[in-house]
């Protein structure tokens, strides 16, 4: 079984890109792609870490959304 990968995109608010399973620092000046293994992999680990922080909060929005509502009673 493979690892996961991040997806494709910019990491938020950071000044790093994933492009072609590649990362690539982006700046006004262009973009350079990042070569350092243990910046990249460290790179992957925050992404799939965001992408897990991400699907958690939406994961208890849905839940949020479909608690019955309880009047000041006590009664549904």
């Amino acid at each position: 079984m493979s690892a996961p990968t991040p997806q494709q995109g910019r990491l938020a608010h950071a000044p790093v890109v994933l492009r072609g399973g590649r990362w690539w620092l982006d700046g006004g000046a262009g973009s350079i792609p990042a070569s350092d293994p243990a910046f990249t992999a460290a790179l992957n680990d925050f992404a799939l870490s965001m992408a897990a922080a991400d699907r958690a909060v939406a994961n208890l929005h849905i839940r949020q959304d479909e608690t019955p509502s309880v009047e000041p009673s006590g009664r549904r």
